[in-house]
């Protein structure tokens, strides 16, 4: 999969309508219901955590896989 350009910026988020919206960085605009933002903050927050320890991992030597 081709993830592109990775951003620095996050995301603004807002509820309308009984609905969520996301306004990011390169035109994104998505609107979800509220579960499933939920299962996408859930794992938003999962995978940000993820992301965070394979870079502090990154350079070291016979890390875990």
């Amino acid at each position: 999969m081709n993830h592109g350009h990775v951003y620095d910026e996050p995301s603004k988020v807002h509820a309308e309508d009984g609905a969520v919206s996301l306004d990011g960085p390169d035109a994104v605009d998505v609107k979800l219901t509220p579960e499933a933002a939920e299962e996408t903050a859930d794992g938003l927050a999962e995978e940000a955590l993820r992301a965070h320890g394979q870079r502090r991992l990154k350079n070291v030597p016979n890390k875990p896989r």
